[in-house]
């Protein structure tokens, strides 16, 4: 029996791999779904939307956006962990789902590392403190004296990740209590607290700003270091005081595992172009994000150290994973 020499073996293999690149290449051949683990208006879906337009303007192809809320973001995330890893289904996410859930949460139904590819980044944030302009609260200062006076009393909502640890690094390092109010996402609590059922929220700058710009809610500070350039009148938290306060965000992109690498790259080309797409340009823009990308391999570095990075502020902060 002969068996192929070294230089045959290339030939073959090289050949089989041809089918392979030009499927990527080619791809996609269908419409995408992009899944959104947050509910309609956020600032995930926002992204998502803008990403989706600059990949179906390079493709000729739909891109859907599905929203998945709920469950912190679990849903959605699970529903893409089980999709069929042949690139037609990717998760629009954030931190909430891929560096903060496995440290809330004592079982997840998914493996924010080995049920992933990764993409790419899509842009990094800051948030914003807002209350009702009814709220007697009209500074940082003046919010954390209600709280001090009436411990566990005033609420805060959160509908993300981010925004909940947002909430409860303020109460550790401003030494208050504030009672928290879970939501599937962050519009349904800014509805609230345009209602008045809660009392304060620190949401997205996405989702946060145009309600204060139209006088619905009342801003009291930003989390980043620096003042926005969106709302240059607003303070940050930090020098509203709480000294050396900060908490952001990320949105990023993940393919299914076992997702081939050709396809994945293909992926990446076309979302890193749609970033500099003109409905991307507008998001980044009119929100307070900055646009962020990377190669897939970098993705999965920045989320283990982001994962190590929220691990620590969630176990400062004396939160029991449920």
């Amino acid at each position: 029996m002969r068996f192929p020499t070294l230089p045959t073996l290339a030939v073959l293999c090289a050949a089989a791999a041809l089918p392979l690149a030009a499927s990527a290449q080619d791809f996609p051949t269908k419409p995408i779904t992009f899944v959104v683990p947050f509910a309609a208006g956020s600032a995930t879906d926002q992204i998502g939307r803008a990403i989706a337009q600059g990949v179906t303007e390079q493709t000729g192809q739909a891109v859907v956006i599905e929203n998945k809320p709920g469950a912190s973001a679990m849903i959605g995330a699970q529903d893409v962990a089980r999709a069929t890893p042949d690139g037609y289904r990717v998760l629009i996410t954030t931190n909430t789902t891929h560096a903060a859930n496995e440290h809330l949460y004592k079982q997840l139904q998914y493996d924010p590392v080995k049920d992933y590819a990764p993409i790419t980044l899509l842009g990094k944030g800051g948030q914003v403190m807002v209350v009702n302009p009814s709220s007697p609260a009209h500074s940082v200062a003046e919010f954390l004296d209600l709280a001090r006076k009436s411990p566990g009393k005033l609420s805060f909502g959160s509908g993300s990740s981010s925004s909940r640890i947002a909430g409860e690094l303020l109460q550790q390092m401003a030494g208050v209590q504030l009672l928290h109010v879970p939501y599937k996402s962050n519009p349904p609590a800014v509805a609230d607290l345009l209602g008045g059922q809660i009392d304060m929220m620190i949401t997205d700058t996405a989702t946060g700003l145009p309600q204060v710009k139209s006088g619905k809610l009342r801003a009291l500070g930003v989390t980043g270091l620096k003042r926005s350039p969106l709302a240059p009148d607003v303070p940050t938290i930090d020098e509203a005081g709480v000294p050396g306060y900060e908490m952001g965000y990320w949105f990023a992109a993940y393919a299914p595992a076992g997702t081939p690498p050709a396809v994945v790259q293909r992926l990446h080309d076309l979302m890193v172009k749609a970033t500099e797409g003109a409905a991307a340009r507008q998001f980044y823009a009119t929100t307070g994000t900055d646009p962020a990308i990377s190669t897939p391999e970098d993705l999965a570095s920045f989320q283990q150290a982001e994962s190590r990075k929220w691990g620590e502020i969630i176990k400062k902060a004396g939160i029991q994973p449920e």
